[in-house]
């Protein structure tokens, strides 16, 4: 979306149009009545008078005036040069500065937010959310984002993605976000408290979506939790672990970092949705359903609905509805996986490249 000063340029500047023509037409009914009913002419003829008055075109009078009647006319003609001058200049620059293409553009823009379906919101367009938009427009996920600096509003819309002007922390930016068909919500706003009231607020407009925030300090990520956040990360915990983990343990960090973010080609991770009613083996242990037979995928760890998370599961381990599998394997063996497992969910549908056969 565009931003609020070209919004406020042209709100103003369509106003300033409608007024011109509103004043026109005021005059065009004031000549035609002075004509009709003071100097007693039909109303076609007045009618005839004013257009041929204002427009300047050089035709003689309809009927003789008198002096009275002239004078009107002159001041109908000055009336109407300024009233139109007034309007050639406003729709001039209007043309000039691209207004009416730059209106069909936020029209558009408007249209495709209104449209938006299963999305995911970002809040917040620092130094943590380009990167999350990042990931998104590369997994090709449909998402919106909240920014209240002019300048990364324009950088945004240069990157291709979609936006809205104004503050995270406020109902009215979450409702034009279309929060109640969102999925899921990313808040990385500068300050904890920021992203503790987007998070209420997300919670309230829709309780169902998802919200993921970002935290500064571990009390912070404790408060989060409280006020509803399904997953909170803190950029500086996470980061000094992932530091500590890749001293320590360097060739696992590589490896996980390679199939976390999709550089190595050959392996990737995704995650199940078990749909009891399109999944064949809900109530089915692991041994039975032989997953890793039929697709070649290996499932690292089950999150149970109550969010236990079983790692590393045997062959004893039960899927139970509404499991989420957590699964790694090629991208062929993922597709046939979720092939096996049946059409489970939308928001599990697969994000990964095409193989050359």
């Amino acid at each position: 979306m565009y931003s609020y000063t070209f919004e406020e340029k042209y709100g103003r500047l369509r106003k300033e149009l409608v007024r011109g023509g509103v004043v026109l037409g005021g005059i065009v009914l004031i000549g035609t009545l002075w004509y009709w009913l003071v100097e007693k002419w039909t109303f076609a003829e007045s009618a005839y008078m004013t257009v041929i008055t204002l427009s300047t075109v050089g035709f003689s009078e309809v009927r003789p005036l008198g002096e009275r009647g002239r004078l009107f006319t002159v001041a109908l003609i000055l009336m109407g040069l300024l009233t139109i001058g007034y309007i050639v200049n406003r729709f001039t620059e209007a043309l000039i500065q691209g207004y009416f293409q730059e209106g069909i553009k936020l029209r558009q823009e408007r249209s495709l937010i209104e449209s938006l379906d299963e999305h995911y919101i970002v809040c917040g367009f620092g130094r943590t959310g380009r990167h999350v938009a990042r990931e998104f427009f590369d997994e090709g996920i449909p998402f919106v984002i909240i920014d209240d600096d002019l300048e990364e509003v324009e950088e945004i819309k240069q990157l291709g993605y979609t936006v809205i002007l104004g503050d995270a922390t406020l109902d009215e930016s979450l409702v034009r976000a279309r929060i109640e068909k969102a999925i899921c919500l990313v808040t990385a706003l500068p300050s904890d408290a920021e992203n503790l009231y987007t998070v209420l607020s997300a919670k309230t407009l829709n309780p169902r979506i998802r919200a993921i925030a970002r935290a500064s300090n571990e009390e912070a990520v404790t408060k989060l939790q409280r006020a509803g956040a399904d997953a909170v990360v803190s950029p500086y915990i996470t980061g000094g672990k992932r530091l500590a983990a890749a001293a320590l343990r360097p060739q696992v960090m590589d490896f996980v970092d390679g199939i976390i973010t999709g550089s190595n080609s050959s392996y990737y991770m995704e995650e199940f949705l078990i749909d009891s009613e399109a999944c064949p083996f809900a109530g089915k242990t692991l041994r039975d359903a032989k997953l890793r037979s039929k697709s070649g995928a290996l499932v690292l760890a089950i999150r149970r609905f109550d969010g236990n998370l079983i790692a590393g599961p045997n062959g004893d381990t039960q899927i139970l509805e509404r499991d989420a599998l957590i699964c790694m394997g090629t991208a062929d063996q993922l597709r046939m996986l979720n092939k096996i497992l049946g059409p489970i969910n939308s928001n599990n549908t697969l994000r990964l490249p095409k193989t050359n056969k």
